[in-house]
């Protein structure tokens, strides 16, 4: 049978692990594979895993309770290998990356912020900024117009929508990321104009979430600021 990992600790970690259950279904008693300084946190893995809402909240539950008792590296749901000794290997080749990278998430969380604006309020900005814009909203209001005007109009405020959401996610970015040791940029969705990931220090939690609340008032309710955690630092590992 395969072996599902969940994560990697260092060996001196707690593993306060009682009354906590792998995936499957019934859940799969969790086990250790130790190889000199490190330790991964395995269970065997069930026929036809698949992302189900119960399988993944174990997942997250197991990575959250290594969290509690010092820095994990939290493996992506799903991650197998053929068996304990293949994952022993792996922790002897790449034990020394482990443990730098353990180090350095070692009292820090990741917290997500996605971030939104109305669109209706950004091509209202577009429109009273740009002379061009007016002129051919104007030209090609009801249908009038040429074209090529109705073709330039629309290209003009595709490219305006574009490096406005590009230049504000860039303002966002460098406004926090002084207050996070680590920064990881996503592709923002088609709804959204910036998608980011900061690696905290918990002792500047306070500071940090007081920033991101800063940034959401002065751009008041056009925008949607949603942001997420402490969470398992995926994006950092």
């Amino acid at each position: 049978m395969s072996t599902y990992v969940y994560g990697i600790t260092a060996a001196g970690h707690p593993l306060r692990l009682d009354g906590v259950l792998g995936v499957g279904e019934p859940a799969a008693p969790l086990r250790t594979v130790r190889s000199g300084t490190l330790t991964a946190v395995v269970s065997d893995a069930p026929p036809g895993l698949r992302a189900k809402r119960r399988d993944v909240q174990a997942h997250q539950g197991v990575i959250e309770a290594l969290m509690m008792d010092g820095a994990t590296l939290p493996m992506r749901f799903g991650l197998l290998a053929p068996d304990d000794s293949e994952v022993a290997s792996a922790l002897d080749a790449e034990g020394e990356g482990y443990l730098a990278r353990l180090e350095e998430l070692e009292g820090h969380f990741e917290y997500n912020l996605k971030v939104s604006r109305e669109e209706e309020d950004l091509l209202r900005e577009i429109v009273q900024e740009s002379d061009r814009v007016r002129e051919l909203r104007e030209r090609t209001r009801d249908g009038a117009g040429t074209h090529e005007e109705r073709l330039e109009l629309g290209e003009i405020i595709s490219n305006e929508v574009t490096a406005r959401r590009d230049a504000e996610a860039q303002r966002l970015v460098e406004a926090l990321s002084s207050r996070a040791k680590r920064v990881s940029v996503g592709e923002p969705t088609a709804s959204s104009l910036l998608s980011v990931s900061f690696l905290v220090s918990s002792q500047e939690v306070d500071s940090f979430v007081q920033a991101v609340q800063e940034q959401a008032d002065r751009r008041g309710d056009a925008y949607t600021f949603a942001f997420t955690g402490p969470l398992p630092p995926y994006s950092f590992v």
